[in-house]
């Protein structure tokens, strides 16, 4: 029983190959079989995802400091780079066979690519869009504390002191070691600020009993600098900043009426995040083929006569949009969207 159970699994595998094979037609030989071209539109995009966390000090900053930072965690992506790329490829349900056992005349004007299509023969591929967004860099800090979070304050006690006939209260005054309030800190860190902006001053003007001169000077006022960017992260926050490179591609439809795709999604969490992950805000392209006018009426062509097909590419207005925010907005050819037409050269289609 065992014995036939391996044999009828050997056999199975075997024949697998066989019925793979068989689901797949095989083109015809002794014909010339080429695809239509179509377009797909190639997005490089590039982004910072932010994460931005608010200083401790940031409500008491206008109070001390005269300055308005965020004041809450933040989650953002920024794009800084977005390229647009219209690449060629072969539509594989779009094919044709052409018979080139009988006479065929070479026809100047189209050619066949490697890829097994056929396009018009100084047709060009490739060319690309590129939009810079001018961003602000901005440095990342950490932010530290600048003093002892301890401080000392005092407070009156009340004893009772048993007289003859009645009982006095005795104010006894006893001091005590309490935690600082957040806006006490805050204050101490502002007077820390002020402190090395007028010390830096000094040193800059020579309004100091310290003599400083050459890389002294530069040191000394780097690190004054140094110190006071540490301390306004209190009030300022920090970012972390990660950059992000990510590639997508869409694939204009011609079945579909209203030619608008989601070509990528923005998360604040994810960054650059596909299409189909809905979690992001979608960013959205827009295609807006232009009209294409019908052809003159012009002598009919009998079948013998049409020889290769072919696609005049649309050409179309191509917009990315985040919102209502028009990111990149471009016009590049594209075959699907285009006319079908064909070419006599003395051929005979299958």
């Amino acid at each position: 029983m065992k014995n036939s159970l391996r044999l009828i699994a050997t056999l199975a595998l075997a024949a697998m190959p066989l019925f793979a094979s068989a689901q797949k037609k095989a083109d015809p030989e002794g014909y010339l079989t080429y695809s239509l071209p179509s377009t797909v539109i190639s997005i490089d995009v590039e982004a910072v995802q932010e994460k931005f966390y608010a200083g401790p000090y940031a409500k008491y900053a206008e109070k001390y400091l005269g300055i308005k930072p965020r004041t809450k965690d933040e989650n953002t992506v920024h794009l800084t780079q977005v390229r647009m790329t219209p690449l060629v490829e072969p539509d594989q349900t779009r094919r044709y066979s052409v018979d080139v056992k009988k006479r065929v005349e070479e026809s100047t004007l189209l050619k066949l690519s490697s890829a097994g299509f056929v396009t018009f023969a100084d047709a060009k591929h490739g060319d690309q869009t590129v939009w810079r967004f001018p961003t602000e860099e901005k440095g990342d800090f950490s932010g530290k504390g600048v003093s002892s979070n301890l401080t000392s304050g005092s407070t009156t006690l009340y004893k009772q002191d048993n007289k003859e006939s009645a009982y006095n209260r005795i104010g006894v005054q006893q001091n005590m070691i309490v935690e600082k309030t957040l806006e006490q800190k805050a204050a101490e860190t502002a007077e820390m600020i002020l402190k090395l902006r007028k010390q830096r001053l000094q040193i800059v003007t020579g309004d100091t009993d310290a003599t400083y001169s050459g890389e002294a000077m530069g040191a000394a006022i780097d690190e004054l600098t140094r110190l006071e960017n540490e301390y306004m992260t209190l009030f300022t926050g920090y970012s972390e900043r990660q950059p992000q490179h990510m590639t997508f591609e869409v694939i204009p439809d011609p079945a579909k009426e209203n030619q608008m795709y989601v070509a990528f999604r923005m998360s604040e969490n994810g960054g650059l995040v596909p299409a189909d992950n809905i979690s992001g805000k979608p960013v959205i392209m827009e295609i807006i083929p232009q009209a294409i006018a019908q052809p003159e009426a012009g002598k009919e062509k009998k079948d013998k006569e049409v020889g290769v097909y072919f696609r005049i590419p649309a050409a179309c207005t191509v917009r990315l949009l985040d919102g209502m925010d028009l990111i990149i907005q471009s016009r590049m050819p594209i075959y699907q969207l285009g006319q079908e037409t064909s070419l006599p050269v003395n051929m005979v289609l299958k």
